[in-house]
């Protein structure tokens, strides 16, 4: 039965979760998880040169197989924070295409419906259905480490037959 690693990622321009999940026949098990939190005192581009070269040592670390990340969404009331979203979204995208990396993404209220049956799941549900799923001894913290978790769990469950439940999961190029 053929390995796979798979790469979450939860973008943040501040804090960045991310968690590498491994997969062979059928069991799913954690390699590395963890967070990159980078300096809000620095100019963007500065934030934006840290974030891709933290990025960039996690890919570099494993044979990852693709990149799951969260999909981009904004709220009427906070459009800036969508596009500094945005910025370092596109930061992580770029990561994995110089890797030559599939990209996938996922809308955040289809993972949370996937892994706790609810769309709207708070964030410590979140992370204790991820310390559930991957049998920790404890729920990953902070809940960027959980997201990012959960995405890569919702990428490997989208080739099985909860995948049904992601109607909308869309490869990026």
């Amino acid at each position: 039965m053929a390995e796979t690693m798979v790469l979450g990622l939860d973008p943040g321009l501040a804090i960045t979760g991310y968690g590498v999940i491994r997969s062979c026949g059928g069991k799913v098990s954690l390699v590395e998880a963890g967070v990159i939190r980078v300096s809000r005192n620095q100019s963007l581009s500065a934030r934006l040169r840290e974030l891709h070269e933290g990025i960039g040592e996690v890919v570099a670390s494993y044979p990852l197989s693709a990149v799951a990340i969260e999909q981009l969404y904004s709220h009427y009331e906070r459009p800036r924070t969508a596009i500094l979203m945005g910025h370092a979204r596109g930061v992580l995208c770029l990561a994995a295409a110089l890797a030559n990396l599939e990209m996938f993404s996922y809308e955040s209220t289809k993972v949370k419906k996937l892994l706790t049956g609810n769309g709207r799941a708070p964030k410590d549900q979140m992370q204790r259905a991820i310390q559930m799923q991957l049998q920790l001894k404890e729920p990953p913290d902070p809940p960027d480490v959980a997201d990012a978790l959960a995405i890569a769990l919702c990428h490997h469950f989208s080739k099985g037959p909860l995948g049904q439940l992601l109607t909308k999961t869309r490869k990026t190029k």
